[in-house]
């Protein structure tokens, strides 16, 4: 899978960069098909300290999913994210063996 990471109005981290392609590398244990994985980080205007976003686009044959969730961090926002993703991805293999 081709990993795309896109920091909105700031420099994401390589620390922050490795962790994220490696959560999306661990998805291809559920389906290998998945061709590209966009990734947008953004820092929310709001007060509160949840102000961190993560976007995840995943591209197949076929289907696109979308996750977007906003944590106090991003590595935190893409654990969940991630996860929602997951629970997609399985949700779409089972589909199509039907």
């Amino acid at each position: 899978m081709n990993v795309k990471v896109h920091s909105i109005h700031f420099d994401a981290d390589v620390k922050l960069i490795k962790f994220i392609e490696g959560k999306l590398g661990k998805l291809n244990q559920f389906f290998d098909n998945i061709v590209v994985g966009e990734v947008f980080l953004r820092l929310d205007k709001s007060s509160d300290m949840d102000n961190k976003v993560t976007e995840i686009r995943l591209a197949m044959p076929g289907k696109e999913l979308f996750a977007k969730k906003q944590c106090k961090s991003f590595e935190e926002a893409t654990d969940l994210a991630v996860g929602a993703l997951k629970r997609q991805v399985k949700k779409y293999k089972a589909k199509m063996r039907a």
